[in-house]
């Protein structure tokens, strides 16, 4: 039987300061939530904390809620410092950091700003996962790839988890290809119960073809939500829509979820019947307060019914 988890992430920063988003971190604590996700946007004139040290902060502040990255864009980094990032974020939080990672948007500001192609991002991606793996598992590894060369190397101290997961996200075939040869779990971004049914399906297939198998509580998806009405100033205003190229229609369905409690329970086990389990729940909202009422709402309304 599948182990139903609600963890939550953040779809734009609405604390005032550091301290909001510690006291909303330790309201999920209390409650028993599952996990908490990081988003990983390094250039925006919006608030974005970057998702290692903000994992590295809560390894220190917290003592038994689990958190990740949804999801780390890989080819933006450095495969050595990421693998130790992690390796010691895990270590510091005696077990509880679930790594995930993607390819990221091609037209996305970093590339540009920073002087880099996305072209070849996916198979630099392929690279790093290989070599990031073996640095968590093994001594002295050495690597002869296109991208990157390592010679003997090895990293100190290791991860409590042995072996530590390695979430990957995305809908391509190329994401799913790359999950079915080098993950142990995929979550999927905001996309529909249909389309997670046919990702999940795609994933097992080729794990299968491959003569690999993951497990069938390693798959999952995110939903941007809001316990309200479609004409909230939330939703009218939320940047996080207007991204997704449909704020002005408000045809919000089938990627995002906007009603009551009960519609959130009833999206969720269409995300379960189509073989997902975990669930990255994004609150529209506006602002601190607003962001804590639709977070209590889920824990005192949907998380009970869902995961029990």
């Amino acid at each position: 039987m599948l182990k139903i988890r609600i963890g939550f992430g953040l779809v734009n920063y609405p604390f005032e300061d550091g301290r909001g988003y510690f006291r909303w971190v330790e309201m999920l604590e209390r409650a028993g939530v599952d996990s908490v996700w990081q988003s990983d946007r390094l250039i925006s004139t919006d608030n974005y904390l970057e998702s290692l040290s903000a994992l590295a902060a809560l390894a220190g502040c917290t003592e038994r809620i689990k958190f990740g990255m949804n999801a780390i864009v890989a080819p933006l980094r450095d495969p050595l410092v990421l693998a130790k990032q992690c390796a010691t974020i895990d270590y510091l939080s005696n077990g509880r950091l679930l790594p995930m990672f993607g390819v990221g948007y091609p037209k996305a500001a970093e590339w540009g700003a920073t002087g880099r192609s996305s072209d070849h991002r996916g198979s630099i991606a392929n690279e790093m996962f290989e070599l990031i793996d073996r640095l968590w598992r093994e001594e002295k590894v050495t690597y002869e790839g296109k991208y990157f060369q390592y010679r003997d190397a090895t990293i100190a101290p290791r991860p409590v988890q042995q072996p530590l997961p390695l979430w990957i996200g995305g809908n391509s075939q190329a994401a799913i290809k790359r999950t079915a040869r080098l993950g142990t779990g995929w979550i999927g971004g905001i996309a529909s119960p249909d389309d997670v049914r046919t990702v999940i399906a795609g994933i097992k297939a080729e794990a299968a073809r491959l003569g690999r198998h993951i497990d069938d509580d390693h798959y999952g998806t995110s939903l941007a939500y809001r316990i309200g009405s479609r004409d909230d100033d939330a939703v009218v205003n939320s940047p996080f829509v207007k991204r997704t190229g449909i704020g002005e229609t408000l045809d919000l369905d089938p990627l995002f979820c906007i009603g009551s409690s009960a519609d959130v329970i009833d999206r969720l086990r269409r995300y379960i019947d189509a073989g997902a389990s975990k669930f990255v729940l994004f609150p529209i909202a506006a602002g601190e307060q607003d962001t804590v009422e639709q977070t209590r709402r889920i824990i005192e309304e949907v998380k009970p019914v869902i995961e029990n």
